[in-house]
């Protein structure tokens, strides 16, 4: 069974928390206040936070997180204008997450769902999939088989330099629903 350390108690948190227990995985969500002093004790710690958050986890937890895998599944988008993201052109959050932490390895996931998509299993008539980019196949293996035993469906999206594309897609589906074009309980569904 795997353990979970979940930085964030949000929708976001909550809702993955809620599919990664539901499948028999172990998970702790830390929430903003104990995330400076808490003690890490998953094997894998996910960032459930916005992504102006990540930092300061990385700063006072770079030696605890070395090892681990370290799910982003942040969208790095500018707060203010809601109109770019916040990385440089051709990179992602989790690239740069990943030369911040190169004793961990880095996983790009949950950030092409809305909390709702996860609650329900649902976006619309499909089940909700969630897609897993990263350079370690053992890790994403891992990830795809613990979101698949929460009742969800997981694709492997490929290398990590994919991370760049699902932070576009992840920014596309928040601006449609930011603008109510889409809901919160809506988003893209995967056929295959």
């Amino acid at each position: 069974m795997t353990t979970y350390t979940i930085f964030g108690t949000g929708n976001m948190g909550t809702a993955i928390s809620g599919v990664l227990s539901k499948g028999g995985a172990s998970t702790d969500n830390l929430s903003h206040g104990e995330a400076t002093t808490a003690t890490i004790e998953g094997e894998v710690v996910i960032l459930a936070v916005p992504y102006p958050a990540v930092d300061e986890i990385i700063t006072r937890h770079r030696e605890a997180l070395a090892g681990k895998t370290v799910i982003d599944i942040t969208n790095p988008l500018n707060f203010d204008t809601f109109d770019e993201l916040v990385v440089p052109a051709g990179s992602s959050a989790a690239a740069e997450i990943q030369g911040k932490l190169p004793d961990s390895t880095v996983l790009k996931a949950f950030n092409t769902t809305f909390a709702a998509t996860l609650n329900s299993g649902k976006t619309g008539d499909l089940t909700t999939t969630v897609l897993v980019a990263g350079d370690d196949e053992a890790a994403k293996s891992a990830l795809i088989t613990d979101i698949n035993a929460g009742g969800l469906d997981a694709l492997d999206a490929g290398s990590l330099k994919r991370a760049h594309e699902l932070e576009a897609l992840g920014f596309l589906q928040l601006t449609l629903a930011g603008a109510e074009k889409i809901s919160w309980s809506g988003g893209f569904g995967l056929v295959k």
